[in-house]
């Protein structure tokens, strides 16, 4: 009966010291910030299409809408582990890629805009970086120095107060906004229930 305490006494340590040596493992897992988690929600539709329309637009427009009456189409194109290039197509014209990149402290969102010929136009690559953690669900990103420039020496100076954001609910609905002090907002809603077949290639693209 004796000898049986010290076994007794061993395996209880040997279960100790392993449980101790797993613990590790099981805590040490950094866990998947908002944006990375935003990132890979929109990474997950990659290949795929889907038909939008726009839900808020004010003030409304005083010239000609170049979104009235026409079908509007995200495509998920281009995917890797750091960049999504998301055309928007606006009927016929096919200038716009929305191009979201992660960053050493959250995410990136930049408008590439292309003529008919993949030349890039004069207002290009604007957009900016968020300025906090967000959600798994939406991201902000306010204007940078750099569109800041751009907007100036384009005569669109409206435009350096802009914060872009963009909203995804899995298997229901992503959304692209735009909005301004003074009440400028403009979103547009995708819906990912409805998957259409891919369009061609955003102009510039190969």
């Amino acid at each position: 009966m004796q000898a049986a305490v010290p076994r007794v006494a061993l395996l209880s340590l040997v279960f100790a010291v392993l449980g101790c040596a797993a613990a590790p493992s099981s805590f040490s897992r950094k866990p998947q910030s908002p944006a990375d988690s935003f990132f890979a929600a929109v990474g997950s539709l990659c290949g795929r299409a889907f038909p939008g329309r726009v839900l808020v637009d004010t003030p409304a427009a005083t010239g000609p809408n170049p979104f009235a009456g026409k079908p509007l189409v995200m495509h998920v194109r281009e995917c890797t582990g750091t960049a999504l290039r998301i055309p928007f197509h606006v009927g016929e014209n096919r200038s716009r890629t929305w191009v979201l990149t992660r960053t050493a402290a959250g995410l990136r969102l930049k408008h590439d805009h292309r003529h008919e010929d993949g030349v890039a136009d004069a207002v290009t690559l604007y957009g900016g970086d968020t300025a906090d953690q967000g959600t798994s669900m939406r991201q902000t990103f306010p204007v940078d120095a750099y569109s800041k420039a751009m907007f100036v020496r384009e005569g669109l100076t409206a435009s350096v107060t802009n914060t872009w954001a963009m909203e995804i609910r899995r298997g229901q609905f992503f959304v692209y906004e735009l909005s301004r002090p003074g009440g400028r907002l403009f979103r547009v809603e995708f819906d990912l229930t409805r998957p259409i077949a891919p369009p061609p290639p955003a102009w510039g693209e190969p």
